[in-house]
């Protein structure tokens, strides 16, 4: 799939979640100038696993329990910058997350 394949609304979020691949993931990061490392794919594939098991992307606070950090996420901020659940949403081509991200 080349970049110019990839639709994505105004906010850069996957229009269908079927167009998703780990090639994807890299080019939507990719176009925010955002690296991502090992540790950050291990995270956004962690997302999609829950994702696929609840059927909704899981709140920060959640989320960075199930990794055994407090609910002040602050490893998760500092690896993604602000927002930690948007980044791991939209490169893990989920929808957008509500409430905490």
């Amino acid at each position: 799939m080349t970049e110019t394949a990839i639709k994505t609304d105004g906010d850069g979020f996957l229009l269908d979640r079927g167009d998703w691949s780990e090639e994807v993931m890299y080019e939507l990061a990719q176009k925010d100038g955002f690296e991502l490392t090992d540790e950050h794919v291990k995270y956004i594939l962690s997302a999609r696993e829950i994702y696929e098991e609840e059927g909704t992307v899981p709140p920060l606070r959640n989320f960075a329990k199930f990794h055994g950090m407090d609910r002040k996420a602050g490893p998760l901020n500092e690896l993604f910058g602000g927002g930690p659940m948007k980044k791991i949403a939209k490169y893990g081509g989920l929808p957008k997350p509500t409430g905490c991200v």
